[in-house]
């Protein structure tokens, strides 16, 4: 939403925020008509991506923005995010688009998740799968933040943090306009912020959604369903930190675990 208004310069859109900007992974949509859609843009491109950057064509010529965001708070906000999945809307879709021969083989080893919280945040955290399949996990987590941290200094590869984003959304976005070099004055930037706070686009769901036109979600207003930091500590106590500093320090470099947990990973609860 950021990229749209920070390059169209206007807070409404012809069509939804998914079709100017397709998520190439998830499959839905028959990849020639999102090669249509996006040929037929005459503006700048932006295109998501939930690939790591070692997945993805490397070219001087694209910027690669990579949103980080407190692991703990992403286990509590997928959990949410899963279960408001329509998956039998998303599977259709999906036969549709690319077919579900596959399927089979890559859940596999699929067991469905324990429909305990507390459960749920660790075996997100513990998750240790590997293979041909992407596994999302903390481990998937932490190793598409280091393909981006090791090339951070890279000119066209800028980290944004969700937390940020919350503390000061103007001064983010007059930073990405700048790193995307576009000629917006701050001014301008700061009228465009509003259609970018959470609430905002929570009322505008239907249209700005992730899948809003395929209504894959059974909610799309439930997608922004909190937005907040630190929803973990509700979850975790002194002893469930010790592990979780544990557990996150097999995975990643200390420099990146202090910046996307926004300081150290504490040992107890109230930090």
């Amino acid at each position: 939403m950021i990229c749209a208004l920070l390059i169209l310069q206007r807070t409404t859109f012809d069509q939804a925020l998914d079709l100017m900007s397709p998520w190439l992974e998830m499959q839905t949509r028959d990849i020639d008509a999102v090669n249509a859609d996006l040929d037929a843009q005459t503006h700048r491109r932006f295109i998501k991506s939930h690939t790591p950057l070692d997945g993805l064509p490397y070219d001087e010529a694209v910027t690669y923005i990579c949103v980080g965001r407190d692991p703990r708070d992403v286990a509590i906000s997928r959990a949410a995010h899963m279960d408001n999945l329509d998956l039998e809307v998303l599977f259709t879709a999906r036969a549709k688009a690319v077919g579900n021969e596959d399927l089979a083989e890559m859940f596999r080893d699929w067991k469905p998740p324990p429909t305990d919280p507390l459960e749920r945040f660790w075996h997100w955290m513990d998750d240790s799968t590997t293979g041909p399949v992407t596994h999302d996990n903390l481990a998937s987590m932490m190793h598409h933040l280091t393909t981006v941290w090791d090339v951070r200094e890279e000119p066209n590869v800028v980290l944004v943090h969700y937390a940020d984003l919350q503390r000061d959304l103007e001064g983010e976005m007059c930073r990405l306009a700048r790193r995307l070099d576009l000629d917006i004055g701050e001014d301008r930037v700061v009228s465009l912020a509003a259609a970018a706070a959470f609430d905002t686009m929570r009322e505008r769901a239907d249209e700005l959604a992730p899948n809003a036109s395929e209504r894959i979600l059974q909610n799309n207003r439930a997608f922004f369903r909190s937005g907040r930091s630190g929803q973990w500590r509700e979850l975790l106590d002194d002893d469930g930190c010790r592990r979780y500093a544990a557990r996150v320090e097999q995975l990643a470099p200390p420099d990146l675990i202090e910046w996307v947990h926004r300081g150290p990973v504490g040992d107890v609860a109230t930090t």
